[in-house]
């Protein structure tokens, strides 16, 4: 009986139409997100994020660099560079959404 409903399970798996977000059945995920078409730097990152983290953007781009190490960049180091918890906590929350490609900033500031 259990073979017949597993020999049965996988026909139905094979015959699923193969689109190109499936392959055998199973979504494909996958955690690099695509390239953007705005070059983002750390400025442009902590404008995007908001809630009054821009005020760090000096300290940022002199100790860490670049958007890339920003978003490798541990919360101890953040720590260490004198920036509050709500704001370590809002920068590593965006940082992790934008490495997954959840989150990116808006292209052009939103008109008021």
């Amino acid at each position: 009986m259990a073979l017949r409903q597993i020999l049965t399970w996988s026909k139905r798996l094979c015959s699923v139409p193969t689109h190109s977000n499936y392959v055998s059945g199973i979504a494909k995920f996958s955690s690099k997100s695509s390239p953007y078409l705005v070059k983002v730097g750390i400025p442009e990152f902590l404008k995007g994020v908001g809630r009054g983290v821009e005020n760090h953007v000096e300290k940022l781009e002199s100790e860490i660099g670049d958007l890339q190490k920003l978003l490798v960049t541990r919360t101890i180091k953040l720590k260490r560079l004198g920036i509050p918890c709500k704001d370590r906590k809002l920068i590593l929350k965006y940082t992790h959404k934008y490495r997954l490609g959840l989150w990116r900033p808006r292209a052009q500031p939103i008109k008021s």
